[in-house]
């Protein structure tokens, strides 16, 4: 079963590539691998996490929060999807230089590794001198194995303009890869985060504000639009912890009309809903709704330098079908120690 699939998948994405000409199109969903979302915290509130970022992933989520880091940050994700046929993995490493600017390293590789290649394997069964799959067979001797794979790495800079205001901005480099084909290109993102109250938590990041080219070794370039992406949080004291309501919204333009969760023309609006409760800054437990129309839930625990964050969303086809469950663990270290903190704290 796990072979068919693969043979299905190889067939394909191969099949798609030749197709391929010198032109350049709005590619909707071209940088759909860059939505999926980073950290067990921000996972387990499903992605509602723009107005709430002030980790190490916020140079993902939104620039501007990693002015929030007192201390240097590194975090690593590992997730696998689909029963394992799709790996994920997520490194980031943030540092607070000075009294008002943060710096961040996010890379991102999403992969779907040993496709069976089987371009090369088909045999000239019934002598015809034309290759046919339905009545020609297969030399598995001959399949070789290639690789899927999207990387994005983001170089990101954050700046206190207030106590109150903060900005940020990410330039970050995209690699897609398919057998030897490969596309490579460059965007850039810009971030803000208000905070109104000292509990009410505002934020806004432009992804892909310039509009990004990739280009394709093939000649054929693919424009990723601009996704507005608006969020709010709220902060209050209740049952000897800390609730943390918070809603985002992504707004993009690319026509996505009915998949998307409201649509205006060729303008669409997504939601993610996300709450978290921590008690006494040691353990916390979440829950969240995505874009994508899934549940949320997840934990986490904070140790001496560590946090230990975990989510969980399932994956559901048809009602007799079932994509798998996805398990996402991250792990956060903070240096703290007086030689690392920020100057002037």
């Amino acid at each position: 079963m796990i072979l068919k699939k693969y043979l299905l998948l190889g067939a394909f994405l191969l099949a798609a590539v030749p197709q391929m000409s010198a032109q350049t199109t709005i590619g909707k969903y071209a940088g759909e691998f860059l939505a999926i979302g980073v950290g067990g915290r921000a996972l387990g509130m499903g992605g509602a996490y723009v107005a709430v970022a002030n980790d190490v992933t916020s140079g993902y989520y939104n620039p501007a929060g990693l002015i929030h880091l007192n201390y240097p940050q590194v975090e690593l994700m590992h997730e696998e999807r689909f029963g394992s046929l799709v790996n994920y993995d997520y490194a980031a490493v943030a540092i607070p230089y000075g009294t008002d600017m943060s710096f961040g390293l996010s890379i991102m590789r999403l992969g779907i590794d040993g496709i069976p290649d089987t371009r090369n394997a088909l045999v000239d069964a019934n002598g015809d001198g034309q290759l046919n799959i339905k009545d020609d067979r297969l030399d598995y001797s001959k399949i070789t194995e290639f690789s899927n794979q999207d990387w994005a790495i983001y170089f990101s800079f954050a700046k206190k303009h207030s106590e109150k205001f903060t900005y940020g901005a990410s330039v970050k480099i995209i690699r897609r890869v398919l057998a030897e084909y490969g596309a490579t290109g460059i965007g850039f993102d810009v971030g803000a985060q208000y905070r109104m109250t000292d509990n009410l938590f505002l934020g806004a990041n432009i992804q892909d504000v310039t509009t990004t080219l990739v280009a394709w070794s093939t000649g054929r370039n693919e424009l990723i639009s601009p996704t507005s992406k608006v969020g709010a949080a709220y902060r209050f004291e209740f049952l000897g912890g800390t609730f943390l309501p918070a809603i985002d919204m992504d707004i993009r333009y690319e026509g996505r009309k009915y998949s998307a969760n409201y649509n205006l023309g060729p303008i669409s609006f997504d939601m993610h809903y996300g709450l978290e409760y921590n008690f006494k800054n040691i353990f916390m437990v979440r829950a969240g709704y995505n874009d994508v129309r899934q549940f949320t839930i997840g934990a986490g625990v904070k140790l001496p330098k560590l946090n230990i964050d975990y989510s969980f969303a399932k994956f559901s086809g048809s009602s007799d079908e079932t994509l798998g469950d996805t398990h996402r663990i991250s792990l956060t270290l903070t240096l703290e120690q007086p030689k690392y903190l920020r100057e002037g704290k």
